[in-house]
């Protein structure tokens, strides 16, 4: 994935406020896309602290690599599936480009799967030397995908608004959910609750709460719970109306 200056010119243009929409549109891309930006951030830095020489530390570092590369194969698989099958259907053509990055995408999955692989099973002599080139291609890795997803956030969604309404663009979003395993809907939350702010974790919690099957709202709740400050507990308790003493935090 390369951008040109032209390219990261026209993403500016995109971002500035006389070519916002002048009422705010449904935005598929906007909370996933802060669950994987943090995801990525906390595992890029997790990386970057590890011991190489603390089997333990190492282990736990590999597995959050490997939660990260699964997460985002997962998001991948949405997206072509769901928001570039849509795109085509109105716009055609307008999602090849990012497709083409895709796949990239996939390879370079696989490509750290492989080395991460070649680092654990590596000399322990050479193991700092192998962590830190690692922890470099997580971190290109990284770069690669903020660069990507403000396309998508922008041009994509400049295809999507010009030609969905609010209203199908919210079917898009359910039939996506829908198509999500609840393990791995438990595990997105993870990332998705925490890291958006307060006026989005109530609206995807109150619908969830309308809408739901009672299990499945208690389990996003309780990853919540787990994962908020405790200002940003109690104020979605008092903003989802919860019992007072579901809404106590546990120090």
């Amino acid at each position: 994935m390369q951008f040109d200056n032209a390219e990261m010119a026209a993403v500016a243009q995109a971002l500035a406020p006389s070519t916002a929409p002048a009422l705010p549109r449904l935005d598929l891309y906007a909370g996933i896309h802060k669950a994987l930006r943090a995801a990525m951030a906390d595992t890029l830095l997790a990386l970057g602290r590890c011991d190489p020489q603390d089997a333990d530390d190492l282990d736990e570092a590999a597995e959050r690599v490997r939660s990260l590369l699964c997460f985002c194969a997962k998001h991948l698989e949405h997206e072509n599936a769901f928001v570039h099958t849509a795109m085509e259907a109105r716009a055609p053509g307008s999602s090849g480009a990012a497709a083409q990055e895709h796949v990239a995408h996939v390879a370079a999955i696989d490509t750290l799967r492989a080395e991460l692989g070649q680092l654990l099973a590596g000399p322990e002599a050479a193991r700092a030397a192998l962590l830190l080139r690692f922890y470099q291609r997580l971190s290109l890795f990284v770069a690669e995908n903020f660069e990507h997803m403000l396309v998508e956030e922008t041009r994509h969604n400049a295809v999507l608004w010009a030609r969905y309404s609010d209203a199908e663009l919210a079917q898009v979003h359910n039939n996506l959910v829908a198509s999500i395993p609840p393990a791995e809907m438990m595990d997105t939350l993870r990332w998705l609750l925490p890291h958006m702010h307060h006026g989005e974790r109530v609206g995807m919690l109150s619908d969830m709460q309308a809408h739901a099957p009672a299990p499945a709202f208690d389990a996003a709740l309780a990853v919540a719970r787990f994962h908020l400050s405790e200002r940003d507990w109690h104020k979605l308790g008092l903003a989802l109306q919860l019992p007072v003493a579901a809404q106590s935090c546990s120090s």
